[in-house]
């Protein structure tokens, strides 16, 4: 709610965080040569990440090979580490193409990666509009961002 609460700024994250050098304040676990991993800082579930492109494109339709590739293949790397650090029973990986469809940043092709655990919702979100999370954004990161060091593409 305090993200849907929020002004709504006319900047895009995927393009401002970056150009910032505050990659634990921002989240940001790894900057490749084409493509970032970023925490969600309102996540649905812990080890939430999203992998986007530098280039600031709206589609996954009008990525070149080359991005589509490297976005993809970080993905896939990105999934294996957190399935190794929080052994997830599994995942929701996609993305939300257009403002339609809700995503928050339309213009800036992302993509989600959830972990998911059996029972991982309760009720705390239907009667107190609260999302229990079980660790801390910032030891989240501090427990990947070592992981994430060492990818190499």
């Amino acid at each position: 709610m305090s993200y849907l609460d929020a002004p709504q700024k006319n900047s895009c994250i995927f393009c401002d965080k970056p150009k910032d050098t505050k990659d634990k304040e921002n989240f940001i676990l790894y900057r490749g040569k084409l493509s970032l991993v970023m925490m969600n800082l309102y996540p649905y579930n812990n080890g939430h990440l999203m992998v986007s492109p530098y280039k600031h494109i709206p589609s996954i339709t009008k990525l070149e090979s080359e991005d589509l590739f490297d976005l993809l293949k970080v993905t896939q790397i990105s999934t294996q580490i957190l399935e190794n650090v929080f052994n997830p029973g599994g995942f929701n990986i996609g993305m939300n193409i257009g403002k339609s469809s809700g995503a928050g940043f339309a213009d800036h092709v992302h993509i989600h990666i959830v972990p998911r655990w059996n029972s991982d919702t309760n009720f705390m979100p239907v009667l107190s509009e609260t999302k229990v999370m079980p660790e801390h954004l910032n030891s989240t990161y501090d427990k990947l961002l070592s992981l994430f060091k060492n990818i190499e593409l």
